[in-house]
């Protein structure tokens, strides 16, 4: 099983904190927060790493990786206007490194307030996505913002809107995800098809119909900084842990 993490966007709400340093390498309780991200899902237990970025911030991850036996992939963008988009570096990576494994790809800017080993242990119980969840306890959180995801009794999605008008649940898919080595291809499928290469969400839109998707739910809190007040929250949060 093989980790990629994405942290090639530029952070345009976080300005100027994210002018001349990638979002995942701000600081939080004193340390980069994708330390932190990686202390959660790392007793998952991979066989390999990945961080996947744009030419810009290449060298920052390259100074930041210092012998933590990750490898940091250079997607070749410089700009908002080249980016490939989130799906697209997940194409990206598969092609470019040649993976052919199970895979679990988490976003960069997300932090959890427990260790995600069960995760590890659910995807490897069957051979089928996987999505983690968080109940966030309000539709107008939902609304315009995260996705909304509906499952039947088996934990299997049914129903799931990125970014809806009109939130059916306020369970929403968080940007963790287990795609099993069988599955791979439909990423180059989906991309191919011309299909939104942003918002990794999109792709979980596109393939629960046309395969079982399952969820798990994360435990404890989970933080997604895509604000300075998140920011905020979270760096006093985890300075105090």
């Amino acid at each position: 099983m093989r980790l990629l993490v994405l942290a090639a966007g530029y952070a345009t709400r976080l300005y100027p904190l994210t002018l001349d340093r990638p979002k995942p390498l701000l600081p939080v309780g004193g340390r980069p927060m994708l330390d932190h991200l990686l202390d959660a899902v790392d007793p998952i237990g991979f066989d390999a790493r990945y961080v996947v970025t744009n030419a810009r911030f290449a060298r920052h991850f390259r100074e930041w990786e210092g012998g933590r036996g990750v490898e940091i992939v250079d997607d070749g963008t410089t700009t908002e206007v080249d980016r490939l988009g989130a799906i697209g570096d997940i194409g990206y990576v598969l092609e470019n490194r040649s993976i052919d494994d199970d895979l679990v790809v988490v976003a960069g800017d997300n932090l959890f307030g427990e260790k995600l080993g069960d995760f590890g242990r659910a995807a490897r119980s069957r051979s089928a996505p996987l999505l983690a969840v968080h109940d966030v306890g309000d539709v107008e959180l939902i609304r315009g913002r995260y996705n909304s995801v509906e499952i039947d009794v088996a934990g299997r999605i049914v129903y799931f809107e990125e970014k809806p008008d009109e939130p059916r649940s306020t369970l929403s898919g968080i940007a963790l995800y287990f795609y099993p080595r069988h599955t791979l291809p439909l990423v180059h499928e989906y991309l191919a098809g011309g299909n939104n290469p942003d918002q990794p969400g999109r792709l979980v839109e596109w393939l629960y119909p046309r395969v079982d998707f399952y969820t798990w739910k994360v435990p404890g809190a989970w933080y997604d900084i895509g604000s300075r007040e998140q920011l905020e929250v979270a760096d006093r949060i985890f300075s105090q842990s």
